[in-house]
């Protein structure tokens, strides 16, 4: 992981919230690409999807590091300090099949 990044310290092994971003699917509206925030296991789609969620998530919460979760990609991104993270093998199993919308 970055060592330039202190919040490395605030990853917890989470469950996800979802099967896909949690907002996305009480409304009905589609996704790219899902991240996880590693402090909680909220799952929110990414920045290059309609709503953002992930983000909007992390500005709610103050909730710094997510992971790439679909399928998990073994990369994390602080918010915080704008740095992607190596997770290695600290990644998170998905919790079944995740629709695709893209």
């Amino acid at each position: 992981m970055a060592d330039e990044c202190p919040h490395t310290g605030t990853i917890r092994t989470v469950t996800p919230s979802a099967r896909g971003c949690e907002e996305c699917l009480k409304t009905g509206s589609t996704w790219v690409h899902l991240r996880l925030c590693r402090t909680c296991g909220h799952v929110g789609c990414c920045d290059q999807s309609p709503n953002r969620h992930a983000t909007k998530h992390f500005y709610a919460t103050n909730h710094p590091v997510i992971e790439g979760y679909d399928p998990p990609e073994g990369w994390g991104w602080c918010y915080v300090d704008e740095v992607f993270l190596d997770l290695g093998d600290d990644t998170t199993p998905q919790i079944g099949p995740i629709p695709r919308y893209f």
